[in-house]
């Protein structure tokens, strides 16, 4: 007869336990702990670049190129830029350099400090040169964090700075100085000026990957290029046995960039409607287009920092783009009384919008500026974005009312929506019950119960031949469904076999009832708490029905 636990022999282990539980723990000066240098960045890496895996890895070379933007951004006596070219280059080894022709980061000896200033702003927090308003009036660095971020990161990290006919070089290991500032070589011409880091990416902070993508950091690059146009910017991956090269100019600007992320797609208007407007030290630049597509793609940027969670910007330019096409509307009799008002989601339909902000005192909700969030920026492009579009609309007449029309025919569809979602949701509850293909379980507890979405009847019968009636429901789908992409949600909603997906789930389609976003009560359907499976599993083919399926 086998043992039970009861049988086995007591042995003595030692448990750990938290400090505090069931011990007396001794807390007084001796327990706090200062972290020196850097040593917070390498603690807690994820407070200053995100996660430490590939998107963080990513964010290293950002924060160095992000210095470089600014040296473009700052001007000299005449207006031009101090940077006008730079070079990122992805090594053999894995390493990464970023090179500009800015002014180069000040190598004298700081008066406070006692320490050479390049020093100081790669080994120290908060130190740099955008705290007042003397050398950089625009710029995304504002917390004297980012380079040096890098810096800790990294298994090495080189800086030559190139000032006054001299070339200087200074060496990291890990955040720490392994070799003190010191001329390794003179250049005859003085004018010429620059910044060059070179890093090595620190294996044990970043375990998951440290390999660079080329295609990664040239959206970045190609970004850059798009918002700050005659910035020459060039990337060259030296990894392959024929290095890889591509150089991003762009003349004008944001203009390009939406027509580029608008090529693909049948535009309502072919030129961009651009607003350029200054209020005080703030710039909007603002470049949007149609076209007949069911989606949006709004990008925002505060001084050139992609912020991809939007923020005060962004909520400024929707609500501005909302009050301006009904304005536009009322006061040109475009609306009938049966019409469906105009919401926000309506007016974004098929819209390709880049929208840019230079400000002087940027606030962000993080080191990575996923987020603006200067209050003030709410109305500064309100105002702009609204005044723009309203004379925009009345030079423009014909392309305002096919903007209209677009807008109030994706209002109508959502109406439709609203009015199918609402059929299939009385069918459940009046007795139109679950479809007639669903072979469900008897369980009800969704903790327990799995629904198996099949490839055809004929895979519906093996899958329910072997499938624990108890936990298990079987739903055959068709392989080629209706395309969703290409399709409003009025017309996918018609379809039987998202009805069939739709009230078999159990949860309703929409957006979450707790969700603000919602246009409105009717919207607002999406339910969690009815969720009639825990899991939910696509078994499909691997051909392209399957990957029809899988799609949805």
């Amino acid at each position: 007869m086998p043992k039970t636990d009861d049988d086995l022999p007591v042995k003595s282990v030692a448990v750990a336990r938290p400090a505090g539980v069931g011990t007396r723990q001794k807390y007084d000066a001796a327990q706090i702990d200062k972290l020196e240098g850097l040593e917070a960045v390498r603690k807690r890496p994820g407070m200053y670049i995100g996660d430490p895996d590939e998107r963080g890895l990513h964010h290293m070379v950002f924060e160095v190129l992000d210095n470089s933007i600014d040296e473009h951004l700052a001007r000299d006596e005449e207006g031009k830029p101090y940077c006008t070219k730079i070079d990122v280059t992805i090594h053999v080894d894995g390493s990464v350099s970023v090179r500009d022709n800015g002014r180069g980061i000040p190598v004298d000896i700081h008066p406070k400090w006692k320490m050479p200033a390049v020093e100081l702003v790669l080994t120290n927090l908060h130190a740099g040169g955008k705290f007042g308003q003397g050398a950089y009036k625009y710029s995304g660095g504002l917390h004297g964090v980012g380079a040096k971020c890098t810096n800790a990161l990294s298994d090495w990290f080189k800086v030559e700075v190139t000032r006054d006919g001299k070339v200087y070089h200074m060496a990291f290991e890990r955040g720490k100085t392994t070799e003190k500032l010191s001329v390794i070589g003179e250049i005859k011409n003085k004018k010429n000026t620059g910044t060059l880091v070179t890093f090595l990416p620190d294996p044990t902070i970043f375990t998951i990957t440290t390999e660079f993508k080329f295609e990664r950091l040239a959206t970045r690059l190609r970004e850059l290029a798009f918002l700050n146009p005659g910035l020459e910017i060039t990337l060259v991956d030296e990894r392959d046995d024929s290095p890889k090269k591509e150089t991003f100019l762009y003349k004008h600007g944001i203009d390009e960039f939406v027509r580029q992320l608008g090529e693909n797609k049948q535009v309502i208007h072919p030129k961009p409607i651009n607003i350029s407007r200054q209020r005080d030290e703030t710039f909007v630049d603002c470049v949007l287009q149609y076209n007949d597509s069911y989606n949006d793609q709004i990008l925002c940027f505060a001084n050139s920092i992609p912020n991809p969670d939007g923020g005060t910007h962004l909520t400024g330019f929707r609500t501005a783009l909302t009050k301006a096409i009904n304005q536009y509307a009322r006061s040109n009799n475009l609306t009938k009384e049966k019409d469906p008002s105009i919401s926000g989601d309506d007016v974004r339909e098929g819209l390709v919008c880049v929208l840019s902000i230079k400000l002087p005192n940027p606030r962000f909700e993080s080191q990575t500026k996923v987020k603006l969030v200067n209050t003030e920026i709410d109305g500064v492009v309100n105002s702009a974005v609204y005044d723009g579009l309203m004379t925009y609309f009345d030079q423009n007449p014909p392309i305002a009312r096919r903007i209209f029309d677009k807008v109030l025919t994706a209002a109508r569809a959502r109406e439709a929506a609203r009015k199918a979602r609402e059929t299939i949701r009385k069918g459940a509850l009046t007795g139109g019950g679950l479809p007639g293909k669903l072979a469900d379980c008897s369980e009800r507890d969704p903790e327990l119960t799995e629904l198996y979405i099949v490839e055809g009847d004929s895979a519906g019968g093996s899958a329910k031949q072997g499938r624990d009636r108890r936990y298990q429901a079987i739903l055959p789908i068709r392989g080629k469904l209706i395309n969703v992409e290409k399709a409003r949600i009025d017309q996918f909603l018609k379809n039987n076999e998202i009805q069939s997906m739709i009230t078999a789930i159990g949860t309703g389609i929409g957006k979450p009832k707790e969700d603000g976003g919602a246009s409105s009560k009717d919207e607002a359907s999406f339910d969690i708490s009815k969720l009639r499976y825990g899991r939910i599993i696509i078994m499909t083919d691997a051909d392209v029905d399957g990957s029809h399926i899988r799609t949805l």
